[in-house]
């Protein structure tokens, strides 16, 4: 099985309820990779025998950490009308709530489409990109291919301050995995922090809230398969212990399939 997938795994305890676990390959800096603890909550959602339609949105409120080990998570649909479907998410561990969450699932019907963002353009091969080092101290960044595009190769700290924060990446799982909501979650949370960017120096910090809007469908993530997605992502503003920053997700072919914004909280 996929590193990701024993990482979703939920067993269910209730009608609402499921009893998930961290994983020793999702590590963070303290507790999982806010990536796949969004999956999870996710997933809690796509799995419920009471879901309508597919992810159009999701927000995910990281209230503590999370500690290794076992926890509960409870999904439940406070609403349902004719194409939306509104849900509550909790995690809890040690009768705490550790990370809360809101999902709007809906049925997708034919209409007029556009798109004003444009995906980045005229990016080179991945493979003639230098990943990612493998020694990279953080353990869930081992389960992503990331290839820096601009700023080119990106390797770190020099300490040196930068006048903005932006990037363009490819980006998948590692090893390679048929692309799915859950997948697309954890990769919107790819995006390193803009403050180590923009600065180039090391900084405690944790995302407090991240909102993620799936613009994609099921044949859209067929037809991507596990292919290099692109990434470009930038911060917004940063003060008093706060930023913010977005990202977007393109298809390897330049299909717009999820945008996210998050707020961070960091000490300088």
């Amino acid at each position: 099985m996929h590193p990701f997938d024993l990482a979703l795994q939920l067993t269910p305890t209730g009608t609402d309820t499921y009893e998930a676990r961290t994983t020793p390959d999702y590590a963070n800096m303290v507790g999982p990779f806010g990536g796949v603890t969004c999956a999870l909550m996710l997933q809690s959602v796509l799995q419920h025998p009471q879901r309508l339609g597919l992810p159009i949105a999701l927000t995910v409120n990281f209230a503590a950490g999370v500690a290794d080990g076992p926890f509960t998570i409870t999904a439940r649909a406070v609403r349902t009308n004719r194409s939306t479907q509104h849900w509550i998410v909790e995690a809890l561990q040690g009768g705490e709530v550790v990370t809360s969450a809101t999902a709007v699932t809906a049925i997708r019907r034919e209409t007029w489409g556009a798109s004003e963002l444009q995906a980045p353009s005229n990016l080179p091969d991945p493979q003639t990109l230098v990943r990612l080092p493998q020694g990279h101290r953080l353990p869930w960044a081992h389960h992503y291919d990331l290839r820096w595009v601009q700023p080119q190769n990106y390797a770190g700290f020099d300490n040196q301050e930068h006048h903005d924060s932006s990037s363009v990446q490819w980006l998948r799982d590692d090893p390679p995995r048929p692309l799915d909501f859950a997948a697309l979650a954890s990769l919107c949370d790819c995006f390193f922090p803009r403050i180590f960017l923009r600065r180039h120096q090391a900084a405690p910090l944790g995302t407090v809230s991240i909102t993620t809007y799936f613009h994609a469908d099921e044949a859209a993530l067929a037809a991507q398969g596990d292919r290099y997605l692109m990434g470009a992502a930038r911060g917004q503003h940063f003060q008093s212990g706060f930023f913010d920053q977005s990202g977007q997700i393109w298809s390897h072919d330049g299909r717009l399939l999820a945008s996210s914004h998050q707020m961070v909280y960091f000490k300088a």
